[in-house]
């Protein structure tokens, strides 16, 4: 099997979202996708974004995505990248693509002179877990991450803290 990744296109923006979709269903959250291959092509590739996509393919065909985005370490006074999503089609799995993916963002994390490469893995998903543990990467665990959305963040930005 040849593996190749490539940065992701407008062009992509319907796969894309297929991934995100199948990504969102592993992660017992379909019901969650507010995404449209509109808002993808926007939000992706629309002029100002800070994210980025890479598409993974293997003897041509796409077998998953990475979405990306660089961020910044004050303690380091470096920035940082940020891995927001990974996915490989589960017919896909256990054969590089995903070690692939995660080599690249590492390889661009070493060019662009990061600090860090760091991303978000849910706590029952013991196959990525033990996966990320495999490939030297280890657990923040001290660190708890917060999230605002929807009404209260809406809420809060307009003064109206809970």
């Amino acid at each position: 099997m040849t593996i190749h990744i490539r940065p992701a296109t407008v062009a992509d923006a319907e796969l894309i979202l297929r991934f995100i979709v199948e990504l969102a269903v592993y992660e017992k959250a379909g019901d969650q996708v507010a995404a449209t291959a509109d808002t993808i092509a926007a939000s992706l590739f629309g002029p100002g974004t800070p994210a980025r996509a890479l598409i993974c393919e293997a003897d041509g065909e796409p077998v998953g995505f990475a979405v990306y985005f660089f961020n910044y370490s004050t303690w380091q006074a470096k920035k940082g990248l940020y891995l927001e999503d990974l996915y490989v089609s589960p017919s896909s799995r256990g054969r590089g693509a995903g070690k692939a993916l995660l080599r690249h963002l590492a390889a661009l994390a070493v060019e662009e002179g990061c600090g860090r490469f760091e991303w978000s893995v849910l706590d029952w998903n013991q196959p990525a877990i033990d996966f990320y543990l495999s490939i030297g990467a280890l657990p923040q665990d001290e660190w708890v991450r917060y999230r605002m959305h929807g009404a209260a963040l809406r809420d809060f930005a307009a003064g109206q803290a809970a």
